[in-house]
């Protein structure tokens, strides 16, 4: 027996309470969605200046816009006058300012403000200290990336360290060539669940044999419970004969160049905390972005990326597209059913995780890490 009662293989999860308290989720907004590395956009989104799109980080609503010297530029989507929404559309493209529709003030693609009624009356006004207020921005993986806090966490320690921390090295995820791929499909779901639930599902393959059919026809060693991500490196085999990463394991598009011998024929997850999920297989990456909007809410954006001349030539990629969809549905199915047992007073000092799931046990540390105190 551990010191908390259990028997040595199970390790305890984090209480009901997680999961259901509005007051513990505007902890978890304040203290990880709004300090650390956020994923909000494709980058291709912003195709060319005047291009944003608006984003809920934590409770802030963030304007994404490219601006004129090519570059990307992030702000608190709010005016510097008296505080109304500069955009309410979730995108748009704009000619040359952003312009605030309660009283017109105006703002350039650096932010500047540059008009406002009356504005020539009050030279004292500074137009760089009275500009929308930027955050922080990364492009990496041909995604946008922003950062709340005044003071931004390393980029390459917080975010690419995961990845090396999964594969082993930055190089292998490069062989991909993420950035220059094109989306060949975007899904959006919309989940009654708590967003912790979503990510630990992600982490695990306890629920493979039960939950993905299919998934498991093409990934053999996943019907055995072994998670995606159990080790530095690994990436589940394709089965002996499976052509490709499809609904039928009928064969797959055209390879990604850069992707070697010792990756081929191979499935690669990664979890980059605390919203993103990259799926990695040999002609295609799967990119997840989840953006939680309430206690028990979250939406869940997903992009199939494909070689250009794939998408551009209007190839069928209707089969692989099938495959994670059905396990998105799968899984976010099973998370929508946890979610109520939450709440239940059977559950109030939470549940248990076996050996294999003892990662989610670190994920667990790491959330009441990031607030401070363990939950309880």
């Amino acid at each position: 027996m551990t010191s908390t009662g259990l028997p040595d293989s199970l390790i305890a999860t984090l209480p009901g309470a997680s999961y259901t308290d509005p007051g513990i989720f505007a902890q978890e907004q304040e203290h990880i969605f709004e300090t650390m590395w956020f994923c909000v956009a494709r980058a291709s989104e912003l195709a060319k200046p005047g291009a944003f799109r608006t984003v809920d980080v934590g409770r802030e609503s963030i304007l994404v816009a490219r601006a004129r010297d090519n570059g990307i530029r992030a702000w608190f989507n709010v005016c510097r006058h008296r505080g109304a929404r500069i955009c309410t559309e979730e995108s748009g493209e704009v000619k040359r300012a952003f312009q605030c529709p309660y009283h017109a003030w105006t703002y350039d693609l650096n932010g500047k403000l540059v008009a406002a009624p009356n504005l020539t009356k009050m030279p004292d006004v500074g137009r760089t200290e009275y500009g929308l207020v930027s955050v922080a921005v990364r492009e990496w993986l041909g995604y946008v990336w922003v950062c709340l806090a005044e003071n931004p966490p390393s980029f390459e320690e917080d975010v690419i360290g995961e990845v090396v921390s999964r594969l082993g090295d930055v190089e292998s995820i490069e062989h991909y060539d993420i950035d220059n791929l094109q989306v060949g499909r975007r899904i959006t779901y919309d989940v009654r669940a708590n967003w912790k639930l979503i990510i630990e599902n992600f982490m695990e393959c306890y629920h493979c044999a039960t939950i993905h059919p299919e998934l498991t026809e093409v990934l053999p060693e996943f019907a055995d419970g072994y998670a995606a991500q159990y080790y530095v490196g690994h990436g589940a085999e394709f089965g002996e004969d499976v052509q490709g990463f499809t609904v039928d394991g009928s064969e797959g598009l055209d390879r990604i160049p850069g992707v070697g011998e010792e990756q081929d024929r191979r499935y690669y997850a990664i979890t980059v905390r605390p919203q993103v999920f990259i799926n990695l297989v040999p002609d295609h990456v799967i990119f997840h972005r989840m953006y939680p909007v309430s206690v028990d809410r979250t939406i869940v954006e997903c992009d199939w990326l494909y070689l250009p001349h794939v998408v551009e030539s209007g190839k069928d990629v209707s089969r692989s597209v099938e495959l994670f969809d059905r396990v998105n549905r799968q899984d976010f199915e099973a998370c929508e059913r946890t979610q109520p047992g939450m709440g239940s007073r059977m559950y109030a000092k939470g549940g248990v995780l076996v050996p294999s799931e003892h990662h989610i046990g670190a994920f667990h540390d790491w959330v009441n890490e990031r607030l401070g105190a363990p939950l309880s």
